[in-house]
């Protein structure tokens, strides 16, 4: 049986997705949520050195309704093989692994396709609030329809983007930027396939 969700721990790789999540989850999870704690790290590297030991510590200190979500970019990796290393890290933790079951699950990892920039192009309503000089059309493009399939790097396509239209030419604050945007994203209209999973697992779990 599902334990009822008594509280969320979040971890994100960065302090700009970090910052972006702050504003998202709670429109997300809608009023009287239970607490969210945002864990944030300094990079990827940075929390793939300590995933190991942070879960062999939820494991032995919350409570079975405390869930666990860890949140991290693919960037240029192979995705299976990343889901594969970070569901190793759950099992080794003694938690219950992806092939476990679901209702009993506690720690539950969700990788952006490729980074959080593809957040933004699914919600491109919200980035020409944020940002007004910006092309409006930019979802009606071959090259940026599937926000989730960006070629050559979203982040640096989001950037030219934002550089062309007269933002920060000498280089992009991604902390700043985040807030920007995600003041004014619905997450129910993002198109992003990864956004709709992280949104959608956390709506499962306070549901």
């Amino acid at each position: 049986m599902p334990v009822e969700t008594t509280s969320l721990r979040i971890l994100f790789e960065e302090p700009s997705a970090t910052e972006a999540g702050r504003i998202l989850v709670p429109k997300v999870l809608g009023p009287n949520h239970p607490p969210v704690y945002y864990i944030q790290h300094q990079c990827k590297a940075d929390l793939l050195k300590r995933l190991p030991g942070l879960l062999r510590g939820y494991s032995r200190t919350l409570n079975p309704g405390d869930k666990v979500v860890v949140l991290l970019d693919k960037d240029r990796e192979d995705c299976k093989e990343l889901k594969v290393r970070l569901e190793e890290f759950v099992r080794e933790a003694g938690f219950l692994s992806a092939a476990g079951r679901t209702g009993a699950r506690r720690v539950f990892v969700r990788i952006a396709v490729e980074e959080l920039e593809a957040w933004y192009f699914g919600d491109w309503a919200a980035v020409c609030q944020a940002f007004p000089n910006v092309p409006q059309t930019i979802p009606s493009k071959s090259r940026y329809r599937d926000p989730d399939d960006i070629r050559g790097g979203t982040k640096e396509a989001f950037e030219r983007i934002l550089q062309r239209a007269g933002y920060y030419r000498t280089g992009v604050p991604r902390i700043e930027v985040a807030r920007r945007i995600a003041q004014f994203m619905d997450p129910a209209q993002n198109t992003s396939r990864s956004f709709q999973l992280f949104r959608d697992t956390l709506q499962k779990l306070v549901s």
